[in-house]
């Protein structure tokens, strides 16, 4: 009896180790995501959202689209969007390349679903994966879009703005 409960305990260690090491999937990063903190190196940690009055949100979609802004909650309770990128990404074996940049390793970090760090140059970030709703993720993604002006726009404004 004591060998059966010895062997049982071992077994039950050796199922828990082997879900600790088990690695997240790749394709957990597919959704919209909101950046939960930041932090330079040297610095101190630098918590976003509703107290900070500032976050990022990243939508990475199934088939490599990719979308980042910056979103800022005013004073008055006004929100601002700054579209910051628009374009595509991939995600392999841990490998992460966004917009053509070269692959980086620990630019993203899958710790579960629904959490990931990463490293941009000095800059570290703590990301948490949310459900928005359909109109609010399409919006954003719209916008993000729209941000590379037209070059026959940029003809215009050249023209019409900067004589």
């Amino acid at each position: 009896m004591k060998k059966m409960f010895t062997m049982m305990l071992l077994l039950l260690c050796a199922v828990g180790m082997n879900a600790q090491k088990s690695k997240v999937s790749d394709k957990e990063i597919v959704g919209t995501w909101i950046m939960e903190s930041m932090q330079w190196e040297g610095e101190k940690v630098i918590e976003c959202g509703k107290a900070k009055g500032y976050t990022q949100f990243k939508y990475y979609g199934p088939d490599g689209e990719y979308a980042c802004a910056g979103i800022v909650l005013k004073k008055d309770g006004q929100l601002v969007i700054y579209p910051q990128e628009y374009g595509t990404y991939s995600f392999k074996d841990g490998w992460y390349v966004e917009m053509g940049r070269p692959a980086l390793k620990d630019a993203v970090i899958l710790t579960d679903k629904n959490t990931y760090k990463g490293t941009w140059f000095t800059r570290h970030d703590i990301w948490k994966k949310v459900v928005l709703p359909d109109k609010v993720t399409e919006y954003i993604v719209n916008y993000c879009k729209m941000k590379d002006t037209p070059d026959d726009v940029q003809q215009l404004i050249k023209k019409h703005i900067f004589k």
